[in-house]
């Protein structure tokens, strides 16, 4: 048996990358999983790769930055897998860059995908957390908050800080109602940052070389098996906390 049987997740950007990893790492101690992301193809496939680990995964097409479709999709997921239990805020789509390169309609994108989405999730998702007696929230987050040279970091590290703020308050604000809520700060070997690494070699090198593990961590090994922990009975007393998946690097640059 596993410590997530007959829990219901709900995870965001669940087509690849870390997403998909952190829903292999749930399916695995049994949670069942609604698979949300814009790709129908990604999300099937991933929920193939779920089925063959003994739960149900259902589909769900979702641009994130769509908020006000988000409590629909919310109450479809509670009406076709019967509950949630657990909600992972993984989607973003942002910018980096220079300060003065961005547009206002980039800054606003990863405010968008980021707090703005995670809010309506959260807000939608409260009274389905709250019924399950024991709802977990995780926000996806960055260490790039705490790095003392936010260089073309900026809008990136200013939507995952006001999503870190949010986290911190919902555990505040909803540990009564029996519902945890932590953030995350993954290093993780995505598609995303396989983009990064190919675009940006040297530093790239130079980033992996500063992590005292001496790897970026693997989506599902390292990043989904320790979300599976804190959504799990041993992590019920952690909440409102941000906690970096990062190999020991927690302040680059």
């Amino acid at each position: 048996m596993g410590s997530l049987d007959g829990k219901v997740a709900v995870i965001s950007g669940a087509g690849q990358g870390v997403g998909q990893g952190i829903a292999l790492a749930l399916a695995s101690d049994g949670a069942s999983v609604a698979v949300l992301g814009r790709t129908a193809a990604k999300l099937e496939a991933t929920c193939a790769m779920l089925r063959e680990r003994g739960v149900r995964a259902e589909p769900f097409v979702l641009d994130v930055r769509d908020t006000a479709r988000i409590p629909a999709v919310v109450e479809d997921v509670a009406e076709r897998l019967g509950r949630i239990d657990i909600l992972v805020n993984n989607a973003y789509t942002g910018c980096y860059g220079p300060l003065l390169s961005l547009s206002d309609e980039q800054f606003q994108k990863g405010f968008d995908s980021g707090p703005f989405a995670a809010f309506a999730f959260m807000k939608a998702a409260h009274p389905h957390l709250k019924r399950a007696g024991g709802g977990v929230i995780i926000n996806l987050v960055t260490s790039a908050m705490v790095r003392w040279d936010l260089s073309t970091y900026g809008a990136y590290a200013a939507a995952k800080s006001a999503l870190r703020s949010l986290t911190r308050a919902a555990a505040n604000e909803w540990g009564r109602d029996g519902i945890r809520a932590n953030a995350i700060a993954p290093h993780a070997a995505s598609p995303a940052y396989a983009g990064w690494q190919d675009a940006h070699p040297e530093e790239a090198a130079e980033f992996c070389a500063a992590i005292p593990l001496g790897y970026v961590g693997d989506c599902e090994q390292d990043i989904g098996r320790a979300v599976a922990m804190l959504c799990g009975p041993d992590a019920r007393y952690l909440t409102g906390a941000t906690v970096p998946l990062d190999g020991g690097q927690a302040n680059f640059g």
